[in-house]
């Protein structure tokens, strides 16, 4: 069923649907276009060096597209690993001490996601991207209110090609 859901997305380019979490949250194609055009360096939260997980596939696909994609997860951070060539992260607080943070993608459950918005915006991150099935309005609207872009509930993978998108613009910066 999610296959489904995911093939009328992309092919309607349609970002929030009847199967959708969102509730009065709308994306804005422009908001999206921005993003995906404007960061260069995506700080990864959750990620995974399980090759069937969608983290480590949506990491490894957006760093082929030219974003340099850092990963954060504590495990992985507190055992040294490297995943898909870059250092693993425990926090964001790590990541923003040698990196200017463009985008905050979020691969954690709903109920969580909040923590690392917040996290993002102490940070000074340009935007946050909560992934397909994260959804947290509340955290949303104090990243708006913080001049952040936001996107919920959706793919970077699903929506770039539909846009036309194959990467980061090099002339453009959030």
């Amino acid at each position: 069923m999610r296959w489904k859901l995911l093939a009328f997305a992309i092919g309607n380019r349609r970002f929030a649907n009847m199967s959708s979490k969102l509730g009065t949250w709308q994306n804005d194609d422009e908001v999206i276009r921005r993003v995906l055009k404007e960061s260069k360096t995506i700080a990864l939260v959750g990620a995974s060096k399980n090759t069937a997980r969608a983290s480590n596939h949506v990491m490894s696909a957006m760093q082929q597209m030219g974003y340099k994609v850092i990963p954060i997860n504590p495990g992985l951070a507190k055992q040294n690993e490297i995943l898909h060539g870059e250092k693993v992260y425990p926090d964001l607080q790590s990541v923003a001490a040698e990196y200017t943070v463009d985008m905050v993608d979020i691969f954690r459950a709903s109920n969580a996601a909040g923590q690392f918005v917040d996290e993002a915006i102490a940070i000074g991150a340009k935007s946050v991207w909560l992934q397909l099935g994260v959804v947290d309005e509340e955290a949303g609207k104090r990243a708006l209110d913080a001049n952040l872009l936001v996107v919920m509930d959706t793919c970077p993978l699903m929506v770039a090609p539909s846009m036309g998108i194959s990467g980061p613009d090099e002339t453009s910066a959030l």
